[in-house]
Parts: C-alpha cells; sequence; structure tokens
C-alpha cells in the first residue's frame, strides 16, 4: 500500500467517523473544515464510499451513513456475540442470573447475547434481538453511564420486567462498540457481589473484543 492510498483509506474512514458522530449530517463544507483538505477531495472520497453504500446524500445535500453501514454490523454481531459468550457463561453460573450483552442499535439497546444459568430452578426468560429504550433497565443506563466514562455497575428494579431485577456494567474500551454486559433476575441480587462479578465479566469481553 502506497503512503497516498493509505492517507486517502485514513480520510474515508475518518469522514465515517465523523458523519456516524453528527445525528443531523454533515455538508461537504463542513466535512472539509473538519478533516482539515478541500471540499474536492471530500468529493473524492465520498463517491466511492456511496458507490459501496456506506455514505449517502440526503435531499438536502447533507452527508450521512448508508445502508451498507447497517449491513457490515448485522454481519459483525455473530463475531461479538461469540466472543463474549464464555464471559457470559461463567457471569451466568457465577450469579445464578440470566446474563446478556446488550448493543446499540437504531438509539436502543439490543440484547445480542443471552446465557441462562445452568443450575438454577427458576430464571428470566431474555429473548436475544429483545429491544428497548437505553433510559429503561440497567442494561441500557449502564451504556448511557459509559458514554460519561463511568464504569462502576447500575442497579435496577422492575424497569422492564414487573418484579426483575437487573445489574449491568458498561463495556469500555472497544472501539466503535457501546454495549454493557449485566444480568437480570427474579429476586434480589447481592449489589456489591454482583455488581463485582458483571464488571470482571465487563472488563473480560472488553479483552476478548479488541
Amino acid at each position: 500500500m502506497t503512503v497516498e492510498t493509505a492517507q486517502t483509506l485514513d480520510r474515508g474512514l475518518r469522514l465515517l467517523h465523523l458523519v456516524a458522530e453528527t445525528p443531523g449530517g454533515l455538508t461537504v463544507t463542513e466535512a472539509a473544515t473538519r478533516l482539515g483538505i478541500g471540499r474536492a477531495a471530500v468529493y473524492r472520497l465520498v463517491a466511492p464510499l456511496a458507490e459501496h453504500g456506506l455514505l449517502r446524500r440526503d435531499t438536502a445535500g447533507r452527508l450521512r451513513l448508508g445502508a451498507g453501514v447497517l449491513q457490515l454490523a448485522r454481519q459483525a454481531q455473530p463475531l461479538l456475540a461469540e466472543g463474549a459468550l464464555p464471559a457470559l457463561r461463567r457471569l451466568a453460573e457465577q450469579a445464578g442470573a440470566t446474563a446478556h450483552l446488550t448493543v446499540v442499535e437504531g438509539g436502543e439497546g439490543v440484547a445480542l447475547a443471552v446465557v441462562e444459568p445452568s443450575w438454577t430452578s427458576f430464571h428470566v426468560a431474555y429473548r436475544t434481538g429483545a429491544r428497548h429504550p437505553l433510559e429503561r433497565g440497567a442494561a441500557g443506563q449502564a451504556i448511557l453511564a459509559g458514554r460519561t466514562g463511568a464504569a462502576g455497575p447500575v442497579n435496577t428494579v422492575g424497569e422492564l420486567q414487573p418484579g426483575a431485577y437487573g445489574v449491568a456494567a458498561p463495556v469500555l474500551g472497544v472501539p466503535g462498540l457501546e454495549a454493557s454486559v449485566g444480568v437480570v433476575a427474579l429476586a434480589p441480587l447481592d449489589a456489591e457481589t454482583v455488581g463485582a462479578q458483571v464488571l470482571a465479566a465487563a472488563t473480560a469481553i472488553a479483552t476478548a473484543l479488541r
């Protein structure tokens, strides 16, 4: 790879990140200013990214993410789930509660992987693919806390399901990933013990996914 090709690739990736971080999209002029390059250079970056469906221009001409990004994300999800499963299994057995990895998709929390404990008589049935607002439930609130850099566990009661107790912590330090790991149970959880177990699982998953 030549230096020029590497620079173009770097700029294209930086442009994708800029657009992803700007909910209202960017004009070509704004993108050029943020990247420190000329408008013509931005147009040259946009063309191949749009061809692959990663970027698009809306009716106002603003740059937005394309549907191709969603396709890439869907293809990456099984790899994320696979990498998280060992830590989730360990957490479910330790806590005696259903363990889950939740990721952000479309502004909501989505259960990407779920592991139920093997030795309990009763436990919460939590469906893979279940969605919920980030503001409700321990998993979503942990993700929001992670955005501020807070790593500590979050505890909730009955926010997603009456009588359910949740503990979750954000998965931090994995570029491009907003996620949390947690447990949900039908009985109160020891905040100190289970909180430490959840934090350990979040650290293990972050290490596995880097």
